[in-house]
């Protein structure tokens, strides 16, 4: 059942729900690679593909407008593939359900994929339409941009031709970006010895979900929980009351998304139990206090487990205890170019029990200067260091440095005022964008970046708004046709 034909603008909607039919995780975008190329025969429009799945289409100028700069529209395909718990869905294969609600809309129990799935939506009601003016359009959908950036990496010099670039991956309508934040992932692994699980004890199950989450740079300064921060606070002061020992520590999924749910499986001696499950719920009324304004679903749930065959050295447990704890997540400094944007922050995106008696711990660092991104990803080293784990750095992508002088920028600003009789907001944006690499391969580029509004981002809370979604097509058609 389709829920967005009645939607307007169509057939913008309309595309996008072709898309949420479409599976696209990152790293597997064959499916929806094919798609857009057989829209593109469908539509009679030349499209090519690079070595890494990069997908171009190309529209000629319309009438009038055969002097008119190139223009990139630039997305990318794959989508965040995240759900709640007690949702059964698989991303390879399922369709996104969508649905409308009160003016939102959202899909049941995953992520919408609206991040960047309204993008390439406005790209394709753009390339099939016979009314808009506008000139000659590249269309750049480039793979994998959530788990590493792949496509913008790789892509090469003269594969493109614009002068222009639009890219359609901002979330807040009526704001205009003209700069991103940077970004370096720092990955920390802890060896472990198996021990045998002391006698006479029992398994628990301790659970923190309800969470928000959201986005590791929109939504960071917001004071939402993380799921692992929060249990793992909980195991460190009962390590010190207890004889606890873990056997398994899960929280977290992908390293620019806040951890929405972690859990534990954790050994007790059945003569502590009571007095560790009494301190936990003690522990859920005073975190859920904390958050009683940013979390008010947060939940700290127990259960009995299964007896584990086995727990982690104590020696590795209380290092990894003492560095979860220790990491810093959240804001680190706020920007003194731009009133009230976050400069620098750090997420702890993950811990994982993985292959070969390893844990793994994942964090993503992100500042819009440069210097201040090593900084904050040497800090989380120093604390994964002093605890003795192993600490690898990504090799990071490049900021996007504004240019408020930007002809496009003014373009886009005037078209705005034009409509909607308002000066849209001009600023930097402390996710990352691919635009810092686009420019590393073809520095010329007049670069501009604007969307509809999407809520609750890498999250099964994700929303795109249907009022702004029509305000930003709107803002499109005008911006491609006063590019002269």
């Amino acid at each position: 059942m389709r829920s967005l034909t009645q939607l307007t603008p169509q057939p913008l909607f309309n595309y996008f729900e072709d898309i949420c039919q479409v599976p696209r995780p990152s790293k597997k975008e064959e499916k929806i690679r094919q798609f857009l190329l057989d829209f593109a025969a469908s539509n009679n429009l030349k499209a090519k593909t690079d070595e890494v799945g990069n997908v171009l289409i190309l529209k000629p100028a319309t009438s009038g407008y055969e002097n008119a700069p190139t223009v990139i529209l630039q997305t990318h395909m794959d989508m965040v593939c995240e759900k709640n718990s007690d949702k059964v869905f698989d991303f390879d294969n399922d369709p996104i359900e969508t649905q409308v609600v009160d003016g939102w809309v959202k899909a049941r129990g995953t992520t919408l994929g609206a991040d960047c799935g309204i993008g390439i939506a406005a790209q394709m009601a753009v390339l099939a339409s016979s009314e808009m003016k506008h000139g000659a359009i590249e269309c750049l959908i480039t793979v994998d941009e959530e788990t590493g950036l792949t496509g913008a990496f790789a892509l090469q010099s003269g594969f493109l031709s614009g002068s222009v670039l639009l890219n359609l991956d901002s979330e807040d309508e009526g704001e205009i970006f003209i700069g991103c934040a940077g970004g370096i992932d720092t990955l920390a692994t802890f060896n472990y010895q198996t021990e045998t699980v002391p006698v006479n004890s029992v398994a628990l199950k301790l659970l923190v979900s309800g969470l928000l989450g959201g986005h590791s740079g929109d939504d960071i300064h917001k004071n939402r929980g993380n799921a692992n921060k929060i249990l793992n606070r909980f195991l460190w002061n009962a390590a010190k009351k207890y004889d606890l020992r873990i056997a398994d520590f899960n929280g977290g999924n992908l390293r620019n998304a806040i951890a929405r749910e972690a859990f534990a499986i954790v050994t007790i001696p059945e003569n502590e139990k009571e007095a560790l499950l009494s301190g936990f719920e003690k522990y859920f009324t005073a975190v859920k206090s904390e958050f009683e304004r940013t979390e008010p679903g947060l939940k700290l749930t127990n259960e009995s487990a299964k007896q584990p065959t086995s727990v982690i050295d104590k020696t590795t447990q209380g290092n990894l205890l003492n560095a979860v704890y220790g990491s810093p997540h959240g804001v680190l400094a706020m920007s003194t170019s731009m009133e009230g944007m976050v400069e620098t922050s750090t997420n702890l995106a993950s811990v994982k029990f993985i292959e070969d008696n390893k844990i793994r711990v994942v964090t993503c660092q992100r500042s819009e200067v440069e210097t201040r991104k090593y900084w904050a990803a040497e800090m989380a080293e120093s604390v994964f260091r002093l605890a003795g784990a192993e600490v690898e750095h990504t090799d990071g992508y490049p900021g996007w440095a504004p240019n408020p002088d930007s002809e496009v920028v003014k373009t886009t600003v005037d078209s705005y005022k034009k409509l909607f009789g308002v000066v849209p907001i001009v600023r930097s944006i402390h996710a990352g964008l691919e635009c810092g690499l686009f420019l590393e391969k073809y520095p010329n580029l007049d670069m501009v970046s604007f969307g509809p509004t999407i809520r609750g981002a890498h999250s099964p809370d994700e929303r795109l708004d249907i009022a702004a979604t029509e305000k930003f097509w709107i803002h499109l058609v005008a911006v491609l046709e006063n590019i002269r």
